[in-house]
């Protein structure tokens, strides 16, 4: 929605409530979509939000509910009657049951849960046992389940019954008596084959399908490969426990994306919006990152006293060190992001680990020689002839070019490997992306300064 329309909205909404003209306000609001109307809640108070919401049709609520923030959700929950909460809770998915679920506070939760049916309240709770990040977690258990001795007319008749508690519809899966995963078929194979056909002769038999515990993120990237609309999730024994739809796994590939900018940016992740979000907050997100970038930093130091003497003799020296470490850092962090970005789209496997430091460090010769020469001569035409800076010799225009050279290969050559060595041992490429990275660079790209100092200009420590 244009943030012209939502302003426009929330103006007459607003005008509508203060008047008290709620049968206009549902006219303007009902048949809104439900993301557009989540907007609107999120511009006014949390009492306003109220009056919209019970304004609004079940289904439409419903949608309009799952789209709030954790907040607002909470507060509405407060605001319910039982009888309302359990209307609520009728039109929900159980996948989104348990997400909410997991933001709400204890003694929320235990009213959602005493609200709850009892076959929603198992249902959550299966989804709930699931470890985070996995498909169990964000699967859904409300799909179409097909026998393949049905006929396409059984098949639509039982669709017609069931399909309006279905998350989907447009993909039917076929299981045996042991509920094992044999096939599927979708609402265009029913409705273009003859009705006493056979779900058995129509039916796709080679399904792909996912583990419960698969990782979210790289189920997330099977949808974009295979161009799913839903996905099935099976067990250990291929039996169908429940299917994740492609809304869900969009959602997973948008907070995986926000927490790999975080890390990389060096912060905490956090789920909550910035404007709801107490500086303490961003404070504890922050502040371990930074002491540990600070602690980290003092090897830098300790590399720059202990060439001391050499920065007292020549000087002009000092003047460089800040461009050398910023152009390997930046280095760094341009072949961490490439590779991260691979690793996470599934183009990059540990399988390709010599392919990926090769090719980066091609890219790294042909970048360290472009940098060489631009250095060489920014410092020999604008610093000694048009700023008449005579410290700045051929020499020790060679000293800083050769180091921006080998400075750039060495950090592109780490920034490549480190990624790479952080998913075997599975952990978060991310976390040694480029604020670590950097780091290292850092420190590596002063030592070749000095040792190249030492060599051609014959200084020593």
């Amino acid at each position: 929605m244009e943030m012209k329309k939502v302003t426009n909205l929330v103006e007459q909404a607003l005008a509508l409530i203060d008047e008290r003209k709620f049968a206009e306000l549902h006219d303007l609001i009902h048949e809104e979509n439900a993301a557009d109307i989540n907007e609107i809640i999120d511009e006014v108070t949390p009492e306003q939000g109220v009056i919209i919401y019970r304004l609004l049709p079940k289904e439409l609520a419903a949608e309009v509910f799952v789209e709030m923030d954790p907040d607002m959700q909470e507060f509405l929950i407060n605001a319910f009657s039982d009888a309302e909460l359990k209307n609520v809770l009728d039109e929900l998915y159980y996948d989104d049951t348990a997400d909410i679920i997991e933001e709400m506070p204890a003694n929320v939760v235990k009213r959602i849960l005493k609200t709850a049916t009892p076959e929603m309240r198992k249902a959550v709770n299966e989804l709930l046992k699931y470890p985070e990040d996995s498909a169990g977690s964000i699967m859904t258990t409300e799909f179409v389940r097909l026998k393949k001795n049905y006929t396409v007319e059984d098949s639509l008749d039982l669709i017609r019954k069931v399909g309006i508690d279905k998350e989907t519809i447009y993909t039917c899966y076929v299981t045996d008596d042991k509920s094992r995963l044999i096939g599927l078929v979708t609402a265009k194979d029913l409705l273009l084959s003859p009705l006493q056909n056979m779900i058995e002769n129509i039916m796709t038999d080679h399904v792909i399908s996912v583990s419960t515990l698969d990782d979210q993120e790289q189920i997330a990237l099977m949808f974009s490969k295979y161009g799913f609309i839903a996905m099935p999730v099976v067990d250990n024994e291929n039996r169908l426990v429940g299917i994740i739809t492609v809304d869900d796994a969009i959602d997973v590939l948008q907070e995986e994306t926000e927490e790999d900018f975080a890390k990389m940016a060096a912060v905490a992740p956090t789920d909550t919006d910035y404007l709801k979000t107490s500086p303490f907050v961003f404070y504890k997100a922050r502040i371990p990152w930074l002491l540990l970038l600070m602690l980290s930093a003092t090897f830098t130091g300790m590399i720059i006293s202990n060439y001391e003497t050499s920065l007292a003799a020549l000087p002009v020296l000092t003047a460089f060190i800040p461009m050398i470490m910023d152009t390997s850092g930046n280095s760094g962090s341009q072949t961490a992001v490439t590779v991260i970005r691979g690793i996470s789209l599934g183009q990059i496997e540990f399988r390709n680990f010599f392919r990926v430091v090769f090719k980066e460090f091609r890219v790294s010769l042909l970048c360290g020689l472009t940098l060489f020469a631009a250095t060489v001569m920014k410092l020999l035409l604008i610093d000694r002839i048009l700023l008449k800076n005579e410290t700045v010799s051929i020499t020790v225009a060679l000293t800083v070019g050769l180091t921006i050279f080998a400075a750039t290969i060495c950090s592109k050559v780490i920034a490549s490997i480190l990624p790479q060595l952080a998913k075997k041992a599975g952990a978060d490429p991310a976390v040694l992306s480029s604020p670590l990275i950097t780091t290292i660079v850092d420190a590596l790209s002063l030592l070749i300064y000095f040792a190249m100092a030492t060599v051609i200009l014959h200084i020593g420590a």
